[in-house]
C-alpha cells in the first residue's frame, strides 16, 4: 500500500502518532479546535469489513468472526469518538504482512494469520484453550492501530519509536475505559508480549523495527493496568510501584490529544 506505511503492531508499515501530548486544544474556545477549518460536523466512524480466509486461516477467522470482538472494539471507538471520514477495519489473510493502518486509504487490516500465530504462542505455553487470549490480543491490536488511524485524523507529528509507544497506550486507555473485563484483556495482551520475548519467536525482534522490544511493551500495558486499578492487581505492586502516576498522565495525555474527536 505504498512506502508511507510505518510499522503496526505485528511490523507492518503504517502512518503513526508522536508520544507527546497536544494540549493546546484544552485552552481553546467552546467550538474551535487547532488547525481544522470550520463546517459540518465530523460524522465518520470505525466500520468492520471481513475477507475469505485463506485455508490454513479459515478456522481461526471464523473463531474470530463469531466473537465479534472486531465489531465490539469499532462500536467503543464509534461511542467514545467522532471521526472525520470513515476508517474501514479489513479482517484479512495477509500471507505474514502482519495488522497495519494505512492513510492513504484510511484502512486497518487486521490479519487472520496473526491470531494463527498467537493461538500457537499460547498454546505452546500451556493456556488452553486459548479462545479468549487469542481474542483479546485481536482487540488490542485493532486499539493499536486504531491508535495510529486517530493521530493521522488528528495529523499529529510522526517520530518512529515514540509513536509506537502511543498507539501503544491509546490501545491500553481503550481497554482500561471498560473496566474488568478489558483489564483482564489487557493483561491477556501483555501475556502474549511476554511469551514472544520469553520464546525468541515473536515479531519485533527486528533491529529495524520502530516498536520496544516485546518485554518492555509487556511492562508498559501491566504498569497501566496496576496504574488504573491498583486495588484489583496487588500482585503488580512491586514491580510497578510508581505507576498509578505513570497511568493518570497518559490517561491525561491522551484525552487532550482527543479533544476535537471526542463525543459529548
Amino acid at each position: 500500500m505504498g512506502q508511507r506505511r510505518r510499522r503496526g503492531r505485528y511490523g507492518r508499515r503504517v502512518r503513526t502518532l508522536a508520544a507527546t501530548a497536544v494540549l493546546a486544544a484544552l485552552a481553546l474556545p467552546a467550538g474551535c479546535t487547532a488547525g481544522r477549518a470550520e463546517g459540518p460536523p465530523a460524522r465518520g466512524a470505525f466500520r468492520v469489513h471481513y475477507e475469505p480466509a485463506a485455508a490454513p486461516d479459515r478456522a481461526e477467522a471464523d473463531r474470530l468472526r463469531a466473537g465479534r470482538g472486531a465489531e465490539d472494539a469499532a462500536d467503543r471507538l464509534n461511542a467514545f469518538l467522532v471521526l472525520p471520514y470513515d476508517v474501514t477495519v479489513v479482517a484479512r489473510s495477509c500471507a505474514g504482512e502482519g495488522s497495519g493502518y494505512d492513510p492513504a486509504t484510511h484502512r486497518i487490516e487486521l490479519c487472520y494469520d496473526d491470531a494463527v500465530d498467537d493461538r500457537a504462542l499460547f498454546e505452546r505455553a500451556g493456556d488452553r484453550p486459548a479462545d479468549e487470549a487469542v481474542g483479546a490480543v485481536w482487540t488490542e491490536t485493532l486499539f493499536h492501530e486504531a491508535g495510529h488511524a486517530v493521530a493521522d485524523a488528528l495529523d499529529l507529528p510522526a517520530e518512529d519509536r515514540a509513536e509506537e509507544d502511543a498507539a501503544d497506550r491509546f490501545a491500553a486507555l481503550m481497554l482500561l475505559r471498560q473496566g474488568p473485563p478489558g483489564e483482564r484483556a489487557l493483561r491477556l495482551a501483555a501475556r502474549e508480549y511476554e511469551l514472544a520475548a520469553a520464546t525468541g519467536s515473536g515479531p519485533h525482534a527486528d533491529d529495524q523495527d520502530e516498536h520496544a522490544p516485546d518485554a518492555a511493551r509487556a511492562a508498559a500495558h501491566l504498569c497501566h493496568l496496576y496504574g488504573a486499578a491498583p486495588t484489583r492487581h496487588p500482585d503488580l505492586a512491586p514491580r510497578f510501584p510508581h505507576c498509578p502516576s505513570t497511568w493518570t498522565t497518559t490517561r491525561t495525555s491522551w484525552l487532550a490529544d482527543l479533544t476535537p474527536l471526542l463525543r459529548a
